[in-house]
């Protein structure tokens, strides 16, 4: 049996804004960006530069117990975790572009890694993983 985890659901307050950050900030590619009428609501997809694997579908939060979990999906720990080639030039291009980094870059046994907050406050980790 082969298996993949495909996409995570992120929930966000606005389509558009959620865009502008993923895309214009972190650089991410939009990969869908679909308008589903008889839901009113759209299937919006970004992944990271150069990725084959799991996408992040922009969920759009509907009503009041979505909307309290904007920003924290995971009660205050790393979410996700998005691995880079060259933790330097996506640190210093991040901060650059006004990321807020909640832990410095550390060496760690696994790799060098930093915290960040998405523009919602959910927690990322950035890192370079040891080959």
């Amino acid at each position: 049996m082969n298996q993949s985890l495909a996409t995570v659901a992120l929930l966000v307050r606005d389509y558009d804004e959620a865009i502008v950050f993923y895309v214009d900030i972190l650089g991410f590619t939009l990969v869908e960006d679909a308008f589903i009428e008889r839901q009113n609501k759209r299937w919006v997809i970004v992944v990271p530069p150069g990725s084959r694997g799991t996408r992040l579908l922009l969920a759009r939060a509907v009503g009041e117990e979505q909307s309290s979990r904007i920003g924290n999906q995971t009660g205050g720990r790393v979410f996700l975790f998005l691995h880079t080639d060259d933790f330097w030039r996506d640190y210093r291009t991040y901060r650059a572009r006004g990321v807020v980094f909640v832990r410095e870059p550390a060496e760690e046994s696994y790799g060098t890694v930093a915290v960040f907050k998405d523009l919602y406050g959910n927690l990322w980790d950035l890192i370079q993983p040891k080959n």
